[in-house]
């Protein structure tokens, strides 16, 4: 399988939005619809896979959600780990590593635990990377970044004058991804809702009215034509604008 357009994301990222409004369409609980959304991870896990795109995080759970009924949230987490061992398999079949951002210890110890051992079993695999956002927010990264630059110039260990974006950017959670390329959003919503702020700063963005559960192939290959069509320009002039004025 080859991706469409003139250029392959190399990390794609996807607020999976839509689980709930898909499961109440139907007169179904909400955790119904987080289920039916596992098939979508799967099914873009190995697309990402087959197209050579190395990273892919997925908004699994904000730190907003922890407001959510318990009922709910306690489904998430035994769904969240029955898909960690559902496709522990797959991760070392096809050399793939596991990672999460967030504030893991918000977690539940099983899931942590269960998060921890596969992420260990995979460390070293190189063909690509599945980052879970578990427990995240973008302020709350940023907040912990300035924390930790504020703690090492207060030990003398930097001077708060070369403080720079490469200075931020090496305290976030994982320093080592490069930003994504490509963020894609389910169910229409037009916000980033707290989600990697900082990275997405010259990100494509591309929203589909599509809710989730029902996210397949099509619709990846819908977002990646719309990605290799545009022309990134990072605040710089595109071929087409070289002789513009304003």
């Amino acid at each position: 399988m080859s991706a469409p357009g003139k250029q392959v994301p190399k990390h794609v990222a996807i607020i999976m939005d839509g689980n709930g409004r898909w499961a109440k369409q139907r007169g179904w609980p909400r955790l119904k619809g987080h289920e039916a959304g596992a098939e979508s991870v799967r099914c873009v896990v190995r697309l990402c896979r087959d197209l050579g795109i190395r990273y892919l995080t997925l908004y699994a759970f904000s730190k907003e959600n922890w407001v959510r009924p318990e009922a709910e949230v306690s489904g998430l987490m035994r769904l969240l780990r029955w898909y960690l061992g559902d496709q522990e398999h797959e991760f070392h079949k096809h050399k793939l590593r596991l990672r999460t951002i967030g504030c893991r210890e918000d977690l539940p110890a099983p899931v942590r635990r269960e998060i921890e051992r596969i992420e260990q079993a995979t460390a070293d695999y190189d063909a690509g990377q599945l980052i879970l956002a578990l427990s995240y927010g973008a302020r709350t990264e940023l907040a912990a970044a300035a924390r930790a630059i504020a703690a090492r110039a207060a030990r003398g260990e930097l001077d708060p004058e070369s403080v720079t974006e490469a200075t931020v950017a090496a305290h976030l959670y994982a320093p080592d991804v490069p930003d994504p390329d490509l963020i894609i959003r389910t169910s229409g919503e037009m916000r980033l809702s707290n989600f990697l702020l900082w990275q997405a700063a010259y990100s494509e963005l591309y929203v589909t009215p599509v809710l989730w559960p029902d996210f397949r192939e099509p619709d990846f290959m819908a977002a990646l034509t719309a990605f290799g069509a545009r022309s990134r320009r990072y605040g710089g002039l595109g071929g087409d604008d070289k002789d513009a004025t304003c």
